[in-house]
C-alpha cells in the first residue's frame, strides 16, 4: 500500500514539472507554426496590386499575383483588394528573374526534369503606421518538376511555362504559400 502512494506522489510531481515547463515555453515566445499572425489587429484589408514583371515569361506576374491573393483569402482573416487604395496594408512584388535549369536527363540526354527558380522583390507595408512590416529584396523560390512535352525551346521560360501553364501554376502555388506564411508568421 505504501508503494502506491509514493508512485502517485511522483506521478503528480512529474505532471506538475511538465505543466510548468510547457507554460515556461509559452512565455518564451514559442508558438505553433501556422497559428495566428504577428500583424497588427487593425490590418483587415490587404491591397495586392499586380506584380511587376521584368522577365521574358509572359503573364507570370498575373499568375503569381493571383496565387498570392488566393493564399491570403484562404487564411480567412483578410479581405484582399487588387489595388493599394483603401487597404490597411499593401504587398508589392517585382519579378526579377525566372530561370530554368535541367536537373535530370533521359537516355537520349534530353532534359526530363527541371528546376524553376523565381526571384522576386517583395515588400509588405503597414499603410496606417507607414512602415515596412516584412520585406525581401531578393526572395529566391525554387521548385522542381518533370517535363510534360518537348515542344518549343525547353530553356526559354516564356515557351516552357506556356505549356498549359502547369509548371507556372505549380511554382506560383508553392511560392504563394511560402510568401504568405513568411509574412504572417514573421520569419
Amino acid at each position: 500500500m505504501w508503494w502506491r502512494n509514493s508512485h502517485a506522489g511522483r506521478g503528480a510531481a512529474g505532471a506538475l514539472v511538465i505543466v510548468l515547463s510547457l507554460s515556461g515555453l509559452a512565455s518564451c515566445g514559442y508558438t505553433l507554426t501556422g497559428r495566428g499572425s504577428f500583424l497588427p489587429d487593425y490590418i483587415r484589408t490587404i491591397g495586392i496590386p499586380t506584380f511587376v514583371n521584368n522577365t521574358a515569361a509572359f503573364d507570370a506576374e498575373q499568375v503569381l499575383t493571383t496565387r498570392v491573393r488566393q493564399e491570403f483569402l484562404s487564411r480567412g482573416r483578410y479581405r484582399v483588394l487588387p489595388q493599394a487604395e483603401g487597404a490597411d496594408a499593401v504587398l508589392v512584388g517585382e519579378l526579377s528573374s525566372i530561370t530554368l535549369m535541367p536537373t535530370a536527363f533521359n537516355d537520349q540526354q534530353q532534359a526530363r526534369r527541371y528546376a524553376a527558380q523565381v526571384v522576386v522583390r517583395i515588400t509588405f507595408r503597414d499603410v496606417k503606421a507607414d512602415k515596412v512590416l516584412w520585406q525581401n529584396p531578393s526572395l529566391v523560390f525554387r521548385e522542381e518538376f518533370d517535363v510534360v512535352s518537348n515542344s518549343g525551346s525547353p530553356l526559354d521560360p516564356s515557351s516552357f511555362f506556356g505549356q498549359g501553364g502547369n509548371a507556372l501554376d505549380r511554382v506560383a502555388s508553392e511560392f504563394a504559400r511560402s510568401v504568405v506564411s513568411a509574412i504572417l508568421e514573421a520569419f
